[in-house]
């Protein structure tokens, strides 16, 4: 596959590096100082703490041209209007591996529906200096794949062949018919969570804060759809809230939560909870 991963954050870093490893003719895009420091270096790899840093040299690209089979978008919510901008005079088809709660319509909209996909991402990591230091892998996370999805639910060829290549790359990948509702729920929890995170000081910070994680479980039960999907969502509003506060208090403490988005408090995060909010609104 001859893959564009637009957008050279900590998970399309990650993304460009696996595919780039599994023998891949990838291309990741960046800009500014990030396109500078991969010139440099390519792109800096430590799993959690580590000290170990390894370099690998994944071809850098300034800007989208044609000739790609697959750009795969993995930028922040907020940044995805520039994105389609700059991808509506491009040709291939395009994957948005992101958080959305607007529904495929404005991607469709402004690229083609025939050209759009949508996803989630299921790695994770935070940004240290140039350092991409991502969450290491576990039971857990392998057993959770990546969803990939038509917009409108179907199961198509391109579908089948870009889950195949992915698995063959190491990235679990599942086609999901209902992605979109996917998606909704996972802002839909999301944007509570990143918010009390964000007031509380970070996810550790949250953790020691037990009114403050009722407050959210009953945002949650309060401010969620009626239905949910996946359907092991509902257990927010089921489990006692003894028992959910146990276990936010522990994931919040823990190093999937520590090397993931919710420890970046930066203003893209806010920007990205701040758009996803007004989608939901309007959803």
């Amino acid at each position: 596959m001859k893959l564009l991963v637009y957008g050279a954050g900590v998970l399309g870093s990650l993304f460009a590096v696996r595919m780039h490893e599994a023998g891949h003719e990838v291309a990741l895009l960046a800009r500014g100082k990030r396109l500078a420091a991969l010139r440099r270096h390519g792109v800096l790899l430590a799993e959690g703490d580590s000290p170990d840093v390894r370099a690998v040299p994944v071809p850098i690209a300034e800007r989208p041209e044609n000739g790609y089979d697959l750009t795969a978008v993995l930028v922040r919510t907020h940044q995805v209007d520039a994105v389609l901008e700059s991808l509506a005079g491009v040709d291939g088809d395009v994957l948005f591996l992101l958080n959305w709660a607007a529904g495929p319509q404005p991607l469709q909209a402004a690229l083609g529906p025939g050209r759009v996909l949508i996803g989630f991402p299921m790695n994770g990591g935070t940004m240290d200096g140039d350092v991409v230091r991502y969450r290491a892998s576990s039971a857990v996370t392998r057993l959770v794949p990546m969803p990939i999805g038509e917009p409108d639910g179907s199961l198509t060829p391109r579908l089948e062949r870009i889950v195949r290549t992915f698995r063959a790359a190491g990235l679990p990948a599942q086609a999901e018919p209902r992605m979109n509702d996917w998606l909704r729920t996972h802002a839909a929890l999301e944007v509570p969570l990143g918010q009390a995170v964000h007031a509380a000081g970070g996810p550790k910070a949250l953790a020691a804060d037990t009114y403050a994680i009722r407050s959210l479980i009953h945002r949650w039960r309060r401010e969620l759809p009626a239905e949910l999907f996946p359907r092991w969502s509902g257990l927010v509003r089921t489990v006692p809230e003894g028992v959910m506060t146990t276990v936010l208090r522990r994931f919040l403490r823990s190093t999937v939560a520590g090397h993931s988005g919710l420890a970046d408090g930066g203003p893209a995060t806010i920007g990205e909870l701040d758009r996803l909010a007004e989608q939901l609104r309007h959803s």
